[in-house]
């Protein structure tokens, strides 16, 4: 069972050698779904209350994962207040504030500012385990993040960015560098696919009453709820639990890069999708992000 100690040692067991195929798949497979997270958002906003689209969010990851056998195992008592706290500031937190801040910033801003979760994740592992990944890694989470803001910067050109949304994604951003510390020690005792799916449950509960409340100040429109519905399934569920899976594999600073990659995935989808062109800044800050990831998923070098 997982006593409070266990749970904030959140290195404990991860493979501290070189991604392989596995890490890799996983790595990618949530980035790919990520990366149009921002544009579902932008397109529920359009008839759903925020509210509405956290609730969605929560409540359909959870039924797709009851799918897996797993997702329906008992997990001990001990282990339900780190889980409230996984649901809360990994869940329920961003799926609202990111919802409230896309009402005040554009999608390519919150996504730029999102970027900073590597950052963030770092820091507060170390703080918790008072130690750091290898070197190299940390150094390749630095220069990640500067590709990251390049590969965004074009497009926030004109973008409005009022104070409050950015407030509101930054303490998201926090909420997600708790939920990965504490997601490696739980999905390691726990299995990921059972941590996520309770914890999806837990959310559900929890945003039940808002959400309702919600549908009253929402309008039915078909774009927002087939938007939601792959937001809820593939956004908020399947990656998930694939990024929970990283997590105890690779540990929460190296996994955390999976938001360098989101940026990639946003310019992917421009291109393919809507004629967007790529510029000298974008070319640059790929071959920067590649060049980071590859820092960082090198085997670590950790001291004695």
């Amino acid at each position: 069972m997982a006593s409070p100690t266990r749970a904030f040692r959140t290195a404990d067991g991860t493979n501290a050698g070189a991604f392989g195929p596995t890490e890799w798949v996983l790595l990618l497979g949530a980035s790919a779904v990520w990366g149009s997270s921002f544009l579902w958002i932008a397109i529920g906003l359009d008839s759903l209350h925020p509210a509405v689209i956290a609730l969605a969010r929560t409540s359909l990851g959870a039924m797709a994962l009851q799918f897996f056998p797993h997702a329906r195992r008992r997990i001990g008592r001990d282990a339900w207040v780190a889980i409230l706290i996984v649901a809360m500031t990994g869940n329920v937190a961003p799926a609202l504030l990111f919802g409230f801040a896309e009402q005040r910033i554009s999608s390519s801003v919150a996504g730029m500012i999102q970027a900073a979760t590597p950052l963030m994740v770092l820091t507060l592992a170390i703080i918790l385990q008072r130690k750091s990944p290898g070197p190299m890694q940390v150094v390749g989470l630095f220069v990640g993040f500067g590709g990251a803001i390049l590969l965004a910067s074009p497009s926030l050109g004109g973008a409005d960015a009022e104070r409050v949304g950015v407030l509101l994604v930054l303490i998201a951003v926090v909420g997600y560098a708790i939920s990965s510390n504490l997601t490696v020690p739980l999905a390691q005792e726990h299995g990921s696919t059972t941590l996520i799916a309770w914890a999806l449950v837990v959310s559900s509960v929890i945003l039940l009453p808002y959400g309702l409340w919600g549908l009253t100040e929402s309008t039915f429109e078909w774009p927002s709820v087939i938007a939601v519905v792959i937001l809820g399934i593939f956004g908020t569920g399947l990656a998930r639990m694939a990024f929970a899976m990283l997590l105890s594999r690779a540990g929460a600073p190296r996994s955390a890069m999976v938001s360098y990659f989101v940026p990639i995935v946003a310019v992917i989808l421009g291109v393919t999708f809507r004629d967007d062109s790529i510029g000298a800044t974008e070319l640059v800050g790929l071959a920067v992000v590649l060049v980071a990831a590859r820092m960082i998923s090198r085997a670590e070098r950790r001291p004695a």
